[in-house]
């Protein structure tokens, strides 16, 4: 009958040596099998670089982000940097009067409302109506002016091959923004992403919206938190009916009046124009 030895110290180290040796070689093969399968692999290393160096541009030091964030930090805007003001915005003066006692007012003059709740800012603001009537111009002056730093989110950002990492990506635009804050979300064509939910939507889409209107939800809660959800679309009957109650704030941006038409300093100028020679002449050839 055998008697099987115990094992002597050298040998158990031994034994403990060649594990862990066979442990990390098999850690370090799958996670490279997985990063050479993955396709946006390249795309991640890119978006890192990108938000490492406008980081560096709006000046924000010391601050840890997670992959995720890095992910949504390579969308960002620095306000110093836009090239677009008000005067670039013409036709809709009356728009633009409104927003500023809504939404900018209340964020330059916080001290002023800080008694009270509802004349906070809104943390939810839509902008609906044609396209190509401004939309966009008008969030990035509103940025600009606020001094707010601008995350450009694209839906096409959110989406992930793995299950799970929508929702990260939706929990990393909040956590960024808070970090980052005071700063504007903009989404662009915000009825392509949050859309009316129904029975037929993939899970993945659904548990991405759920997770992104409870985040949101969070915002409203925090009365000091200093992040502005901002939409634009031209198709608001297609948002679902919970994402426009999140968004009290709504203005109508309608196609901008013609100046020349309603202007009237600029009335006998273009009729002397149209009554010219070389408007007829012009008219002729054509």
């Amino acid at each position: 009958m055998n008697i099987s030895q115990p094992l002597g110290r050298n040998e158990v180290f031994g034994l403990l040596f060649r594990l862990t040796i066979f442990g990390a070689v098999t850690y370090f093969t799958i996670k490279w099998m997985v990063d050479a399968i993955d396709p946006t692999r390249k795309q991640k290393m890119e978006a890192q670089k990108q938000a490492e160096k406008l980081m560096k541009q709006i000046g924000v030091q010391n601050v840890k982000l997670s992959e995720y964030e890095m992910s949504i930090a390579a969308h960002l805007v620095d306000p110093l940097t836009m090239q677009i003001t008000w005067s670039d915005i013409a036709g809709l003066d009356e728009v633009i009067t409104e927003l500023k006692d809504t939404v900018i007012l209340p964020i330059q003059m916080r001290h002023l409302f800080k008694g009270s709740r509802l004349l906070q800012p809104p943390k939810g603001v839509l902008l609906y109506g044609p396209p190509g009537c401004g939309k966009t111009l008008i969030a990035k002056a509103t940025a600009k002016d606020a001094g707010f730093r601008f995350i450009n989110l694209q839906p096409s950002t959110l989406t992930d091959k793995w299950y799970g990492e929508s929702q990260k990506l939706a929990s990393a635009v909040f956590s960024l923004a808070v970090k980052l804050q005071p700063s504007i979300i903009f989404i662009d064509e915000i009825d392509s992403f949050l859309r009316s939910r129904s029975s037929s939507d993939h899970e993945a889409t659904a548990m991405m919206k759920a997770q992104f209107m409870s985040l949101w939800d969070g915002l409203e809660t925090d009365y000091n938190c200093q992040v502005i959800i901002m939409g634009a679309t031209n198709r608001p009957q297609d948002l679902d009916s919970a994402i426009l109650r999140r968004m009290p704030t709504r203005f109508h941006i309608n196609q901008p009046v013609s100046l020349f038409t309603n202007c009237t300093p600029y009335k006998p100028l273009m009729q002397t124009f149209w009554n010219s020679s070389l408007f007829k002449k012009s008219n002729k050839s054509m």
